[in-house]
């Protein structure tokens, strides 16, 4: 499985979760020192760039998501020179 194969399996199943089972796999994937970040980051990050305030309110999820996808591949996805030992590659 490729990256882009990756993420859109995860956009599939996400999609398909209720908000408790979101909540729930949060909870267990990322610690709330994260979320905070995330959300302090993207305010301010909103209000120096003009960022108006609807996409601004969906800034944070986005950085959720990249977060999560990155977990994901990280737990799933080979990274190059794994099977040899060779960390040069």
């Amino acid at each position: 499985m490729n990256h882009s194969e990756l993420a859109w399996e995860f956009a599939e199943v996400f999609d398909d979760l209720a908000t408790d089972q979101v909540n729930e796999m949060l909870a267990k994937n990322v610690p709330l020192e994260t979320l905070e970040f995330f959300t302090s980051y993207c305010e301010s990050f909103a209000q120096a760039e003009g960022v108006d305030a609807e996409t601004s309110r969906r800034l944070p999820n986005l950085m959720l998501v990249g977060y999560l996808l990155r977990v994901l591949e990280d737990r799933l996805l080979d990274e190059p020179g794994d099977e040899s030992g060779d960390e040069s590659a």
